[in-house]
C-alpha cells in the first residue's frame, strides 16, 4: 500500500505543524501559510492544517489519520538533535517501522554541515554527546521492503537534510522556514506529473474590491454561488475590518468562464476587479461585517 500511495495522483493535502513552541506562542508558524500558497499554485486541495505538540501520541494519531485521508501530507518540525525532537521516532512507531541510520544522509551531513559556534573542535571520529546528537538526525523511519529513492529524497544539492517519506505519502520536513520552503520548491518536479492538473497551472483566483458591506452583497453572492457551483467555482466574501473596501473572490479552474463573469460581478457589487487586495483603499472608514 505504501508504494501505491507514493505513485497515486495528488488531489488533496494535509499539513501537520509540530512544536510546543508554536502552541506556546514563542514561535509564529509561517510554514503552513507558505504551504497553503504552494498547494494553491499547484491546484492541490489543501484540506486541513493542524498544529500539534511534541507528543508521541499526538504525532502518531495525526499522521495515521492524515495518511489515510489525504493524498499528500507534510509534517514540519521536530527533527533536530535535542531530546524534544521526536518526529522521526514517533512517525516510525505510527507505521511500525524501525529507525535506521541512513548512510547517504550521514555522508551528506558530514560533507555539507558546518560547525556551529562552540563546536569548532567537533570530530566525527570521537564518540561525544555532540556526535550522538547529530546522529539522531540521520536515523530515519525506513521500510526495507521499499526502494530507497521513494523514501529519502534530497531536494537540493547543497542541503543534506532529506525529505523522509513514510507510508508513501507522509513527507517529513524541518521546521526552519528557509529550509522548509527550499525543500518544498525542490520537491515540485516530482509532484507535477502526479497532479490532477498535469500541467501544474493551479487554481485561478479573481479578486474584486467593493465599497459595499457584506450585508448589501450577500443576496447576489448567494445567487451567484448557486449558478457557478456546477462549474467547480467557489464564491467568497471577506470583510476587511477598518478598511474602506471589502473583497469578493471567485476561485476555480475554468479561467475562461470566470473571466466572462467579471463585468457582471463588478456591476452587482458596485466595485472593480483588482490584482492585489487593498490596492485601491482610500480613507480607511469601517465597513460592517
Amino acid at each position: 500500500m505504501a508504494q501505491e500511495r507514493s505513485k497515486r495522483m495528488i488531489n488533496t493535502a494535509g499539513c501537520i505543524i509540530i512544536g510546543d513552541e508554536v502552541l506556546g506562542g514563542k514561535t509564529v508558524d509561517t510554514n503552513s501559510a507558505w504551504f497553503a500558497k504552494y498547494c494553491f499554485s499547484l491546484g492541490i486541495n489543501l484540506k486541513r492544517i493542524e498544529v500539534i505538540s511534541d507528543d508521541e501520541d499526538e504525532i502518531i494519531e495525526a499522521t495515521r489519520r492524515m495518511s489515510k485521508n489525504y493524498d499528500f501530507v507534510i509534517t514540519s518540525g521536530g527533527i533536530g538533535p535535542t531530546h524534544d525532537d521526536i518526529t522521526y521516532q514517533s512517525i516510525a512507531k505510527a507505521f511500525d517501522l524501525p529507525l535506521i541510520l541512513h548512510e547517504e544522509t550521514l555522508e551528506k551531513m558530514k560533507k555539507l554541515s558546518k560547525p556551529r559556534p562552540g563546536q569548532e573542535n567537533f570530530s566525527w571520529d570521537e564518540d561525544t554527546p555532540a556526535r550522538k546528537a547529530k546522529m539522531r538526525m540521520v536515523e530515519l523511519p525506513y521500510d526495507k521492503n521499499l526502494p530507497d529513492e521513494i523514501q529519502v529524497i534530497f531536494a537540493a544539492e547543497d542541503l543534506w537534510v532529506p525529505i523522509n517519506v513514510v507510508n508513501g505519502n507522509i513527507h517529513i520536513f524541518p521546521g526552519i522556514p528557509r529550509l522548509f520552503e527550499k525543500m518544498l520548491t525542490g520537491l515540485k518536479p516530482r509532484l507535477v506529473p502526479r497532479l490532477t492538473d498535469p500541467e501544474g497551472k493551479g487554481v485561478y483566483r479573481v479578486l474584486f474590491s467593493t465599497p459595499l458591506p457584506e450585508s448589501e452583497v450577500a443576496g447576489y453572492l448567494t445567487e451567484l454561488a448557486g449558478k457557478v457551483k456546477e462549474k467547480g467555482i467557489n464564491v467568497g466574501s471577506y470583510p476587511r475590518w477598518g478598511k474602506s473596501r471589502n473583497t469578493v473572490t471567485l476561485v476555480g479552474r475554468d479561467k475562461e468562464f470566470m473571466d466572462s463573469l467579471i463585468p457582471e460581478v463588478e456591476k452587482n457589487v458596485k466595485g472593480r476587479r483588482v490584482e492585489v487586495e487593498g490596492e485601491d483603499d482610500d480613507d480607511g472608514s469601517d465597513k460592517d461585517a
